[in-house]
């Protein structure tokens, strides 16, 4: 794994010599999965998709030995453990994989699996680039594989309930979608050290740019070669929400702006900054994130999450439940006698034009909804969704081909645009400055 070029050529190559899987599946049948990446949440999202009784895990993959061991053991059976993810790709037993690396690897990971004849659900975001996530596109097409890209706030109930709500035009037309995300991963680089005793430092570093290890390349979030901070983290379940409900998740954005500054750590061309904003224009309506919040007190509804500002009033969601919040309605004035001053209109003058009456009012609710991160509901529907579209090769409802590609291109665009400190347009294949 000498450099990019060559780690993907290896790759290729691979793929190429992997034995394909399994064919069509009986609706009866169990889907044998692998996970590549056991952290906090690639066991977590195993978890659910362990609660699917026709779902068996039969191996798992990760680059740090200790977290492995963990996760063979909580996941039991006869789960077989690899420190290196092309040894699962190579079983033709395995039908489909979870990949919960760290952003640098999906890209490369969900190619390689789609050539080896496997489907896959990957979490969020879909790659950290967009020649990566052009290059899973292509493979999934190319192959005919499933794959899921792992928005799942998309199946949750009471989003689903606030996207029918806008697309029914409860709130009037929607002139502008806000996204809003408090926090970010970055911090001061700290010096060089030993590689940890159960890491391989080389294949975490897989096809990104060789480095001396440092303890903060762990936080891989917030570096460029691995991630793209809170824009593409965060960023990708909040435009996922704001493209279903305005019905522009198959399309990209027209123009796409973005300003940042380092705040609280110096400048640092390797990390995202920890504070931004990003634009995004489409068709008919304007949609921005940043990530600073004002403060709520304790036990208030969060204000993180997604904004859809309408004619009629301000629709607020986010995993905590949603809120309607009406647009006041003006007094107006009662009409005045016939004859008193200022009735009627000046002799000779033109007849005033009718007034277009306000549209009727809205009414204002708060929806609670408890998150139950450790057992997510929208996570399990998600993942049943695309097990159900393994057994039947139909698209699952966040396809990376389509859907999946066209929710996490904007925070992509988005992240460039910091980087580079350009506007961007998109011309069908490429990102042009402007």
């Amino acid at each position: 794994m000498e450099n990019r070029r060559t780690f993907l050529k290896t790759m290729a190559m691979t793929a190429a010599a992997a034995s394909t899987s399994r064919s069509v599946l009986g609706q009866n049948e169990k889907i044998r999965m692998a996970v590549i990446g056991t952290g906090t949440r690639g066991q977590m999202v195993t978890r659910f998709f362990m609660t699917h009784p026709d779902c068996e895990f039969v191996a798992a993959c990760d680059v740090r030995r200790t977290r492995l061991e963990e996760a063979t053991a909580a996941i039991g059976g006869k789960v077989q453990g690899y420190g290196d993810y092309r040894r699962i790709l190579e079983r033709k037993d395995i039908d489909a994989v979870l990949v919960t690396t760290p952003d640098h690897w999906h890209g490369p990971i969900v190619a390689q699996a789609c050539a080896a004849g496997k489907d896959a659900y990957v979490e969020k975001p879909m790659t950290h680039t967009i020649e990566d996530a052009l290059m899973a596109v292509e493979a999934a097409k190319k192959y005919k594989r499933v794959v899921q890209l792992g928005v799942q706030q998309r199946s949750g109930s009471h989003f689903q309930e606030c996207v029918k709500l806008i697309q029914e035009g409860y709130i009037g037309k929607v002139s502008h979608c806000v996204l809003n995300q408090p926090g970010n991963y970055g911090s001061v680089l700290q010096p060089t050290a030993p590689v940890p005793e159960d890491l391989d430092w080389e294949m975490f570093q897989g096809p990104a740019p060789r480095k001396a290890f440092s303890p903060s390349y762990l936080r891989w979030r917030t570096f460029y070669m691995y991630g793209g901070g809170l824009m593409t983290d965060w960023g990708v379940h909040l435009t996922d929400i704001a493209l279903l409900a305005m019905k522009a998740d198959n399309k990209p954005p027209i123009f796409t702006s973005a300003s940042a500054q380092y705040v609280a750590f110096p400048k640092d061309p390797e990390q995202f900054p920890d504070v931004f904003t990003a634009a995004w224009q489409y068709d008919d309506f304007l949609m921005t994130f940043t990530n600073i919040q004002t403060p709520v007190p304790s036990g208030e509804f969060p204000l993180n999450g997604n904004y859809f500002y309408g004619q009629k009033g301000v629709l607020h969601v986010n995993r905590a439940g949603y809120r309607i919040l009406p647009v006041p309605q003006r007094r107006q004035p009662p009409p005045r006698p016939a004859g008193a001053p200022g009735a009627g209109a000046r002799a000779g003058a033109a007849p005033a034009a009718p007034q277009t009456p306000p549209p009727p009012p809205i009414e204002g609710k708060i929806c609670r909804q408890e998150e139950a991160y450790e057992n997510d509901p929208h996570t399990i529907a998600h993942a049943r969704n695309f097990l159900d579209c393994v057994k039947s090769r139909k698209s699952p409802v966040a396809d990376i081909t389509t859907v999946g590609f066209h929710v996490t291109l904007p925070c992509l665009l988005g992240r460039l645009a910091v980087k580079e400190g350009r506007a961007y347009r998109w011309d069908g294949s490429k990102a042009v400055p402007v």
